[in-house]
């Protein structure tokens, strides 16, 4: 198992959206957690994903939405509230995940 980690200002670099928006929708990327600075200030760590198949089958989009935003802010499915939520672009600072089995 591998382990990535990302450290340093992210921004609204369109390359590191379009990154960090394939390996939320990988299936083989294992405990994706984005760390990231909320409106109030606080750091929170959040473990998410986009991928189908790891979001209850009652938690999933009804119909086709686009839930990679290409604006400011990003909604990602929480898995470990099981609900959807959503970080600025701008606030993250670290991304960490595991590939592998």
């Amino acid at each position: 198992m591998t382990k990535t980690e990302i450290k340093q200002p992210l921004g609204n670099d369109p390359e590191f959206q379009t990154w960090l928006k394939g390996i939320l929708h990988d299936d083989i990327t294992k405990d994706l957690c984005v760390t990231f600075t909320k409106k109030d200030g606080t750091e929170r760590e959040m473990y998410c994903t986009l991928v189908e198949s790891k979001i209850p089958v009652d938690k999933r989009p009804k119909e086709t939405q686009n839930t990679s935003n290409s604006g400011s802010a990003l909604r990602v499915f929480d898995t470990v509230t099981n609900e959807w939520r959503s970080f600025r672009w701008d606030s993250i600072k670290r991304v960490e995940f595991s590939i592998g089995e």
